[in-house]
């Protein structure tokens, strides 16, 4: 297993982390920041055929995944449900009835195990998870988290007390824009991963796309903000004028000129903001962090900025019980009280929330 090491492990609190706010079932055993055991189930392939999440048909699947995945976990570490001494779950943001249920799961083993029980915040998660990866964080780090749902920037001073948010999307996220611009181009559900298959095949610099919130206007009060609603409209115009004009798409530079477009904000604006706040380590995270312009983008500026770069193995950066048992084995360490039992979901969750 990942583990960023066991130094701190001996002798600290056994957490079961539960994820449920989208389409993967996620359960996870971590001691300390040592990851015992991380297993999921996922329901994408029963998406795909509608092009997106279905929230009930998520919430159906959570349901009959729950109890299986929980049984995977504890079987795979050679654990029995007494041993564990906290229960973390997901209480937002997210989808509402995933939610509930990966909520009700968890409320229901501390009550029959009268252990503690923490509500945590989702995105915090997709940071707190790298410290299972590459250790203990320093001082104070930046954590760019980006996915279908969320593209955040949170400045990190503790990661169970002090949160900060920086900066957030005011319409589509980064992954949530590759998925439409998959969409229009005809590639499969998830579009995301083929955008990037494409992309790296072709010219990132065939088209100029807007980079938006860039503009020395939108400084002031949108400088770590990000919007990606109008590239993904400056795309479509792009292919729709191509299309009238009887030309070929040429796909892979469409690709790949979007997705630099996507990776030039995000890290731009990232690099900028550890600047500013005297910020030496940034941790990406989330599931479009797998994206490889980004990754080589954040490597090569990060490189130049003297900027120490974390990103996880991709399998932990996509929606995982490992990322809640990380936040939540943080928050026990911290001494944080426990949530109570009616703990409600919040598919809005504020970002300062680490904790319910």
């Amino acid at each position: 297993m990942v583990s960023g090491g066991t130094s701190d492990s001996l002798g600290a609190p056994l957490v079961l982390g539960i994820e449920s706010s989208c389409d993967e079932t996620g359960v996870a055993l971590v001691r300390g920041r040592e990851l015992l055991v991380d297993a999921v189930a996922s329901s994408m392939d029963e998406h795909a055929r509608y092009g997106g999440i279905i929230p009930e048909v998520a919430s159906r699947a959570h349901l009959e995944a729950m109890i299986p995945t929980i049984q995977r976990a504890l079987g795979e570490a050679d654990v029995d449900l007494s041993q564990i001494d906290a229960i973390a779950v997901t209480a937002g943001p997210g989808l509402v009835g995933p939610l509930t249920i990966g909520a009700s799961a968890a409320k229901a083993l501390s009550i029959g195990l009268n252990k503690p029980l923490y509500g945590v915040n989702h995105v915090i998660g997709h940071a707190a998870v790298d410290e299972l990866v590459h250790g203990e964080f320093p001082e104070r780090v930046m954590a760019l988290v980006v996915s279908g749902g969320h593209s955040s920037l949170l400045l990190v001073d503790d990661i169970a007390t002090d949160v900060t948010e920086l900066g957030s999307t005011l319409d589509d996220a980064a992954g949530e824009a590759f998925d439409k611009v998959g969409r229009l181009l005809g590639l499969p559900y998830p579009g995301g991963p083929h955008v990037d298959r494409l992309a790296r095949e072709g010219d990132p610099t065939a088209i100029r796309f807007p980079r938006g919130l860039t503009a020395r206007k939108d400084q002031e009060k949108h400088a770590y903000d990000f919007s990606f609603s109008g590239l993904k409209t400056a795309v479509a115009r792009w292919v729709e004028a191509r299309v009238d004009s009887g030309l070929e798409v040429p796909l892979n530079d469409v690709a790949a000129s979007f997705a630099e477009a996507v990776a030039d904000v995000l890290t731009a604006k990232t690099i900028a903001a550890c600047q500013r706040h005297g910020v030496e380590t940034l941790v990406v995270g989330g599931g479009f962090s797998a994206n490889s312009q980004l990754r080589d983008m954040a490597a090569k500026r990060c490189a130049e900025a003297g900027i120490d770069l974390r990103i996880p193995p991709i399998r932990y950066c996509t929606d995982n019980g490992a990322m809640i048992a990380a936040l939540g084995s943080a928050v026990v360490r911290a001494g944080v009280a426990p949530s109570g039992l009616d703990i409600p979901v919040d598919s809005s969750m504020p970002l300062t929330t680490v904790t319910v």
